[in-house]
């Protein structure tokens, strides 16, 4: 098949994360894969292939000129409301059925009644929605098909035992991230005073209250904050623990990563945490609000080596099992399949 992946951003976060990785798994299949949107740089890198096309598309206009050059494309994947507007006002090639994937567990358009009119307008020219998770699928217009996603799995982490004394976290540092209930486990688990350390990659508007929460836990020796960084997989290869605080994420590309790395990971118990973290080892989840029981659980694995082992290699084995590109490219291709 010929397949357009379609984001209106120039931005590399989540959601092009999933794009990139995808159009990588479909070209291994044999498809020809074109990807528009995304940061440019970023974008190409991850793909890191000849064969698969990127095209900068940050706007609504830009894209509708993008797909309308497109015409001879068999599916037109579109992520994200402005990605369908796009679609929807591309005339000239409105004979492309168009899948809609859904990252995100809300309904279009509720940003303002404006908003809604148009998205609900642009929504008819969906012929098939993908949820990336149960929890997207349920919080979203019905009928949704739930294709979880991959990452690419890596090669053996370093062993438990060379690991460093670090809890990381890894995420954009917006309100809505919950990277304040973090420091708050942190805080409460006593690991700072055993040398332990909290390391926090990700930038954001929510930096500034972040630190003075630090600073009135008194944590300033033991937290440190490494700004965005483009060597998480190196960061989780070395840390001990990884925690995930946000309780309605939609199902969460890091915690996948974390897996792949053999990486405990300590989440709230909620959103698509239930599907990963929660379906392999609800041991490792606490309950949404209450982070005593998530220091209890960051405390009894910072004490224990051989069963962050044990817990990194069930996850990991989840995750080559469950989350892979693979797995990933062949259900999304059963429903472009059935638009066909």
């Amino acid at each position: 098949m010929r397949i357009v992946h379609a984001v209106c951003t120039d931005a590399f976060a989540g959601v092009e994360r999933h794009v990139a990785v995808l159009a990588a798994a479909q070209a291994d299949r044999g498809h020809e894969v074109v990807v528009a949107g995304g940061h440019a740089p970023t974008m190409s890198a991850v793909i890191n292939r000849a064969d698969i096309r990127h095209i900068p598309a940050r706007t609504v206009r830009r894209m509708r000129s993008v797909l309308n050059r497109l015409g001879d494309a068999d599916i037109f994947n579109v992520h994200m409301t402005a990605a369908e507007i796009a679609a929807a006002t591309a005339w000239k090639s409105r004979h492309v059925p168009v899948v809609a994937t859904r990252h995100f567990a809300a309904r279009r358009g509720q940003s303002s009644w404006a908003a809604g009119v148009v998205s609900r307008w642009a929504a008819r020219r969906i012929a098939a929605q993908i949820a990336v998770s149960r929890y997207v699928a349920e919080h979203v217009e019905p009928p949704a098909t739930v294709v979880l996603s991959g990452v690419v799995s890596t090669e053996m982490s370093n062993p438990v035992g060379s690991r460093s004394r670090t809890v990381l976290v890894a995420q954009r540092l917006q309100r809505e991230k919950r990277t304040g209930d973090a420091i708050e486990c942190f805080a409460a688990s006593g690991l700072a005073e055993t040398g332990w350390h909290l390391d926090i990659a990700g930038s954001g508007a929510d930096l500034g209250r972040l630190q003075a929460l630090v600073a009135q836990r008194g944590l300033d020796s033991s937290v440190r904050f490494l700004g965005l960084r483009r060597d998480v997989g190196a960061l989780m290869a070395d840390a001990a623990i990884l925690l995930a605080p946000r309780p309605d994420e939609a199902l969460g590309l890091t915690v996948l990563e974390a897996m792949s790395h053999a990486l405990p990971v300590v989440a709230a118990n909620g959103g698509g945490h239930l599907e990963t973290i929660g379906a392999v080892a609800p041991e490792l989840c606490y309950p949404v609000g209450d982070l005593s029981a998530g220091a209890d659980i960051l405390g009894m694995l910072a004490a224990d080596e051989a069963l962050r082992g044990e817990l990194g290699a069930r996850l990991r084995a989840a995750q080559q099992g469950q989350f892979s590109p693979e797995a990933q490219a062949c259900a999304t291709e059963a429903v472009y399949r059935s638009v066909l």
